[in-house]
């Protein structure tokens, strides 16, 4: 990712050290987040998973597209901008089935009700921030 964006802090990084949030109020949307920056976790995003918790995203970028082939359970897909602007929303994608956003530079894939749950819409902004090390030490 060689221009800026909002998931650079993720980069290299452990999974279970950042949150998501999202700026309109400061909620954090998961407590759990996973980067997949690289062709190969790109590629394999959260295939071969029975289920991901409640607090879980996987963040893909650089991705406009994403689909479900081989899936074991549905999703909801949040597409954003490099800013962090979110571009799309999508509720509930079950198994064999593809979603994009034109304009989107990453995919952020979690749990089914997370976008419900989340109350994300359209024009919010995610960002990702360290965790306090007592949010980090109760996992």
């Amino acid at each position: 990712m060689s221009h800026p964006t909002v998931f650079d802090p993720l980069a290299g990084k452990r999974a279970g050290r950042y949150e998501l949030v999202n700026t309109r109020g400061g909620a954090v949307l998961a407590s759990h987040v996973e980067s997949a920056f690289d062709s190969t976790s790109r590629r394999r995003g959260l295939l071969g998973r029975d289920s991901v918790p409640k607090d879980f995203a996987l963040i893909i970028a650089p991705c406009s597209s994403v689909h479900t082939l081989f899936m074991r359970f549905p999703i909801d897909v949040v597409f954003v901008s490099r800013d962090g602007t979110v571009v799309k929303t999508c509720r509930d994608v079950r198994p064999w089935r593809l979603a994009a956003a034109f304009g989107s530079f990453a995919v952020i894939e979690a749990a089914p009700g997370f976008v419900e749950r989340s109350g994300v819409v359209r024009g919010d902004r995610i960002a990702v921030r360290e965790r306090s090390l007592a949010a980090r030490s109760v996992l």
